[in-house]
């Protein structure tokens, strides 16, 4: 991932940008009204709400004080500042799935619960299960899901139909059978591939994971060498192993997986939705005009794709100012601003908003219905739920590398199974 920094809207800039967002004066001279210190990331979302924040100020009568910042610079910024407590933050956008757990453990993030809960009109209801999840806490909700994104899974109509099949697969064991077929047809063809790089792998990996009943843990103990967990890393390392692009590598990423697509080299691909763009367009396609997209085939479980909040807004626990962040934040994740900014093509956590034509109209048909049907049974988080996310990672990942190269399965889950067991008694202390 993905994570946050595979999505195909983040901006490339990473500069610092100070502004008070009508143009005013500084905070000394704001005609009055209250300062409220915003801090955003660099990504379309936050230019479309730029663009409104005359409103929201006329509205109210506050005077939004707005810090841009890239990636990187935000996650630095939050350590130094939260960690001593810093009062010149307000609102902050963050990534719940790299961070949210960390600061939601150090006390840094405000609880909403009852925030959420005061205005019916807004209707925190509205909101997908999955991303609500991940932005909670030890029920304490932590921050509310800004944009969203799901596994789905991309094909190739054409193939399919050369192959005698009138829909695309609803189970894993379709997909299998499938793919083992086109591929078995079409030799130089992929009947499936996905990322398969240590770590890039894992988020890509969960709604195998999780569709096949297993999970990375539970109770504070690692579950990777359940039958479950131990079927799914099978089915992925197989379908890579036997029908993937021949000598396939083991470091590939979303880029290098989509290149293998988009170059008409692959049947199948199990991707986020939020890439979808880079097979759909016909200057970075050559299968754009044959490319579907359907939702996560149903495993033993049920179909059970990730279906994650990236970012979130929240407010700092040291602010003196929580009533008019948090009217920053009812009015930047409304139905209206939401509407707005799906229609620019930022998927959103809302499902009222995903049900709204207006919203999705220049959206494929079937993207929208497989997010959709993730918005219903998707799983809030794509790696494991803990403060040292990188880590984890590397851990729960090296057995998809070692089943893909044809290693003993059983003996990497075990050690990945002991590795893991120590790593969480680490991460909790």
């Amino acid at each position: 991932m993905k994570a946050a920094k595979t999505l195909s809207f983040l901006l490339a800039s990473s500069l610092a940008v100070t502004l008070a967002a009508c143009g005013g004066s500084d905070e000394g001279d704001s005609g009055g009204g209250d300062v409220l210190r915003v801090t955003l990331a660099n990504h379309v979302w936050t230019d479309n709400i730029k663009a409104d924040l005359p409103e929201f100020e006329e509205e109210t009568g506050l005077k939004v004080e707005l810090t841009q910042l890239g990636e990187d610079q935000l996650s630095d910024q939050y350590n130094v500042k939260l960690n001593a407590s810093s009062e010149d933050i307000d609102v902050m956008m963050y990534r719940p799935l790299q961070e949210g757990k960390l600061f939601a453990k150090n006390g840094w993030l405000a609880d909403l619960t009852e925030l959420v809960e005061q205005n019916a009109e807004w209707d925190w209801a509205d909101f997908q299960a999955g991303p609500v999840a991940t932005t909670t806490y030890e029920d304490k909700v932590m921050g509310v899901p800004l944009i969203t994104e799901s596994e789905v899974l991309y094909y190739r109509t054409d193939l399919l139909e050369e192959a005698g099949y009138s829909a695309p697969p609803a189970t894993l064991d379709e997909l299998e059978e499938m793919a083992a077929k086109i591929n078995a047809d079409n030799p130089d063809v992929a009947g499936f591939v996905a990322r398969t790089g240590r770590s890039a792998a894992v988020t890509q990996f969960s709604s195998f994971l999780y569709s096949f009943g297993g999970d990375w843990d539970a109770d504070g103990q690692a579950t990777l060498d359940t039958p479950e967990a131990q079927e799914a890393y099978d089915y992925y390392g197989r379908l890579i192993r036997e029908y993937g692009p021949a000598n396939v590598s083991t470091d590939m990423s979303w880029p290098e997986a989509m290149a293998v697509f988009t170059q008409g080299q692959a049947a199948f691909y199990t991707e986020a939705d939020s890439l979808y763009k880079n097979a759909t367009d016909p200057e970075k396609s050559q299968v754009s005009d044959v490319v579907g997209f359907a939702p996560f085939p149903a495993g033993p479980a049920g179909s059970k794709p990730y279906n994650v909040p990236s970012w979130g807004l929240a407010i700092n626990a040291g602010s003196k100012n929580v009533d008019d962040a948090w009217k920053f934040i009812e009015w930047a994740t409304s139905k209206d601003q939401t509407l707005k900014n799906q229609q620019s093509g930022v998927p959103s956590a809302r499902t009222s908003v995903w049900d709204n034509p207006d919203a999705t109209k220049d959206y494929p048909e079937d993207i929208v219905a497989a997010a959709q049907e993730n918005g219903k049974n998707g799983i809030g988080n794509d790696r494991p739920l803990v403060i040292q996310v990188a880590r984890a990672r590397e851990i729960v990942g090296q057995p998809i590398v070692d089943v893909i190269t044809g290693k003993d399965l059983a003996e990497s889950l075990q050690t990945a199974q002991e590795q893991y067991n120590k790593f969480l008694e680490d991460d909790a202390r």
